[in-house]
C-alpha cells in the first residue's frame, strides 16, 4: 500500500477549496497515519510551464505548508492531469509490486480524476478517503456539487472504494 499526495501545492490549497479546513484535517491525520504505519508517502506536483505561477521555481509550485514531505519522501512532477502520465510513478509502482494505492489532494475534478481512473486502468486498487479530496467551483457545477458527484456517484465502486476517514485509517493499521 502506498499513499499518493497530489498536487497540495501552496498556489492552489486555499480558502476557494470545498471544506477547506476538514481537508486540510484528513490530509494530515493520512499522513501521519502513513507514517506511522511505514506506508510510503508519494507527492506528485503538477507544472503548468513556464510562464506559469504554477511552474518549478515558484513558491506556490512548492508543497503546501501543513504536508511537507519529510526524509528521503518521493516526489514526481507531471505537465498533465493524471500522475501516471510520463512522471515514472507508473514504472515505479509496478517495479515494487504495489497494488493498493490511496489517493488525497487536488483537484478532485481534474487531477484525482485522471489519476484515479488511469490507476483503475493500471490495475490497481485505488482507496479514496472521504473529504481528502477537494475542488474549487467550476462553471458547470459548485465545489459541492462536484465532490459529491465524483466522491459519491463517479467512483465508488466503479473506479475506486469511496470509504470513510475511519475506515481508510483502520486499513492503513
Amino acid at each position: 500500500m502506498v499513499l499518493l499526495v497530489i498536487d497540495t501545492q501552496k498556489l492552489i490549497t486555499n480558502e476557494k477549496l470545498y471544506k477547506l479546513d476538514m481537508f486540510i484535517s484528513n490530509v494530515k491525520e493520512i499522513i501521519h497515519e502513513a507514517r506511522t504505519n511505514n506506508i510510503e508517502v508519494i507527492y506528485v506536483r503538477h507544472d503548468d510551464g513556464i510562464g506559469s505561477e504554477l511552474t518549478k521555481g515558484t513558491d506556490g509550485f512548492e508543497i503546501y505548508e501543513n504536508f511537507q514531505p519529510i526524509n528521503e519522501e518521493k516526489i514526481f512532477d507531471k505537465e498533465v492531469n493524471s500522475a501516471f502520465n510520463g512522471t515514472g510513478l507508473l514504472e515505479y509502482l509496478i517495479g515494487k509490486g504495489e497494488k493498493d494505492i490511496i489517493i488525497v489532494g487536488l483537484q478532485t475534478d481534474y487531477c484525482i480524476d485522471a489519476t484515479i481512473k488511469c490507476g483503475f486502468e493500471h490495475g490497481f486498487n485505488i482507496i479514496v478517503p472521504a473529504y481528502a479530496n477537494t475542488t474549487v467551483n467550476n462553471k458547470f457545477m459548485s465545489s459541492d456539487q462536484s465532490y459529491k458527484y465524483y466522491n459519491e456517484f463517479m467512483w465508488n465502486c466503479r473506479y475506486a472504494e469511496c470509504i470513510s476517514l475511519d475506515e481508510t485509517l483502520k486499513r492503513m493499521k
